[in-house]
């Protein structure tokens, strides 16, 4: 899908401008041709090169707009994301 080709490596802010990670993956309901969330990374050396480990999963639901960057609906840092 071209759009998931232009998400991924948009900076996600919250709702007060803070980045929490870049776009690294998204998970899509082929069957409903929908986004489902997005995979986020922490950045950084260790990001770039393939060996970091931390991942979020930010559900489509709590995305507000998206734009040159994602933001998030306000309330969301209270929310515990989905860390794997």
């Amino acid at each position: 899908m071209r759009i998931i080709e232009e998400i991924i490596g948009k900076e996600v802010l919250d709702s007060s401008a803070v980045i929490i990670g870049k776009v690294k993956d998204v998970e899509v309901d082929i069957e409903n041709r929908t986004i489902e969330a997005f995979v986020l990374g922490k950045g950084g050396i260790s990001e770039s090169i393939g060996i970091s480990k931390g991942e979020t999963i930010v559900p489509y639901d709590m995305v507000k707009q998206i734009g040159d960057k994602i933001l998030l609906k306000s309330g969301t840092e209270e929310t515990e994301f989905d860390i794997l």
